[in-house]
């Protein structure tokens, strides 16, 4: 606070004792008495500041004040009271006994009333009342020249601001609350070292963790896979400032044993800090919703509908052919596409119990660089527990995974590369007529009930060809 000006009210009046406590210290003081400490502290704080006598004269005005009001300290200080300029005169005693009311209470009360800026304008504030003891004066004095402890009567002071900007805070501590605390979306605040600072009640159910546990620990801790497309999309907002929204992360939870891939819809804001000159960047907001389950739907419906055009494609297609093998074959160049790496088809053997015969493969030219036979008519060498002699002899789909080891594909004449296997039986007027094979690299996750369902109805297909065709024992 700056040293005070004199008043109206002379040197005794009620802005003597002001005067006393914004005075620069002497120079042989020595360092800032408790006073001058205490007027700087006044004058630094963000919101209003009057302070006021037992008798109800202005006594302390700080800058804050005066940036609200537009009243200066000098013809604010000493004053007899808030009617009239400060306050409306019919508004002035309701003002003044809601002061004095909230002052006996002992504690600090919120109120709410209007102010008078100098200009003539009403402001609504919202103010803290708390009553100042009696003989409390920092000069040793109470103002009135008893010295402290006389019994002299206490003031009162209100530090206040605009209501309009204390509900905005309100407002903005209330929306924090809900998002972490109520929201169904889920909330993470990561600082700018990545590591979480705060987390939402909806984000720890999503990531299986403790609100506590994840705070400070690196984002690897929770998640297995996914964690470099969030650590880069924090580190782009990070350093561009940018929004991200709509952006779908595919993550699995370290602590899930299926390891079920989830799909996280989210949202990234950087936060900055309004506070300093050039906005400090605090962290980065990560809002994120779980739509896995509808992701899966929406992947599914494409999935099927791709597979259904391919079908009808390949059923078009082998219309067009004189020889209903060749129709056959034709199936396996449509349908692979987004389905497996590679496709055989073996027929049964004439009179012969078990055996299969290539009589194609899909694609071409890469089976020559592999242990699988290619198309030559001559019977496959398979072992006795195949998995397409399984499914020649028990008439059902066989599925098969390898775990990406090489001589586990090698001793099923399959490409060293195979990881898993799907083999299906051609059924056609009641007997087997062959096998159809689909293989997947390391690169594609294991068949699944829908890639079987799809599978059996493209052996249905190739069977009535093959049965066309005449290559099965009548």
């Amino acid at each position: 606070m700056t040293a005070q000006r004199p008043t109206a009210a002379g040197p005794t009046g009620p802005g003597s004792r002001l005067r006393k406590v914004g005075a620069a210290p002497p120079p042989e003081a020595g360092p800032l008495p408790d006073r001058g400490l205490l007027t700087a502290l006044m004058e630094a704080m963000e919101v209003g500041l009057c302070a006021m006598a037992a008798d109800g004269s202005v006594t302390h005005w700080n800058r804050e004040a005066e940036r609200l009001l537009g009243w200066p300290e000098a013809e604010a200080v000493g004053r007899p009271g808030l009617a009239g300029w400060a306050v409306r005169e019919a508004d002035a005693d309701a003002v003044a006994a809601l002061l004095r009311d909230a002052a006996a209470e002992g504690r600090h009360r919120v109120q709410e009333f209007a102010l008078l800026t100098r200009d003539g304008r009403r402001v609504l504030v919202r103010a803290q009342v708390s009553a100042v003891a009696a003989g409390a004066a920092p000069d040793g004095q109470d103002g009135q020249g008893r010295e402290d402890g006389e019994g002299g009567e206490g003031g009162l002071y209100f530090a206040f601001s605009e209501a309009r900007a204390q509900v905005d805070l309100e407002r903005s501590l209330g929306l924090s609350e809900a998002l972490f605390d109520e929201a169904p979306l889920a909330v993470v605040l990561v600082d700018a070292d990545l590591r979480p600072a705060a987390v939402g009640a909806s984000a720890s159910r999503a990531l299986g963790v403790d609100r506590g546990s994840l705070l400070g620990h690196p984002l690897g801790e929770v998640l297995r896979d996914g964690v470099e497309e969030l650590e880069s999309a924090l580190q782009h907002v990070l350093a561009t400032g940018e929004p991200l929204g709509s952006v779908k992360l595919w993550a699995t939870l370290r602590d899930d044993e299926e390891r079920r891939r989830r799909c996280w819809r989210s949202q990234f804001v950087r936060l900055g800090s309004p506070l300093g000159d050039e906005p400090v960047p605090l962290g980065v907001a990560w809002l994120f919703e779980d739509v896995t389950e509808r992701e899966q739907a929406e992947q599914e419906g494409t999935v099927l509908r791709f597979r259904a055009t391919q079908l009808r494609r390949a059923g078009l297609a082998a219309a067009e052919c004189e020889d209903p093998m060749e129709g056959a074959v034709g199936y396996l160049d449509f349908v692979l596409a987004g389905f497996a790496d590679h496709a055989y088809l073996d027929l049964a053997v004439d009179g012969e119990v078990g055996g299969l015969v290539r009589a194609a493969a899909s694609p071409l030219g890469t089976v020559a660089q592999d242990p699988g036979p290619e198309p030559s008519g001559i019977p496959v060498r398979y072992a006795e527990l195949h998995p397409a002699l399984r499914a020649l002899e028990r008439g059902g789909t066989v599925c098969v995974t390898g775990g990406g080891d090489a001589a586990w594909a090698v001793d099923r004449r399959w490409p060293s590369a195979t990881v898993h296997g799907l083999c299906t039986p051609l059924r056609s007027r009641g007997r087997t007529v062959g096998v159809l094979t689909f293989l997947r690299g390391p690169g594609r996750r294991r068949f699944d009930r829908s890639d079987l369902a799809y599978a059996e109805d493209i052996a249905s297909r190739v069977a009535a060809a093959v049965d066309l065709a005449g290559r099965h024992t009548p």
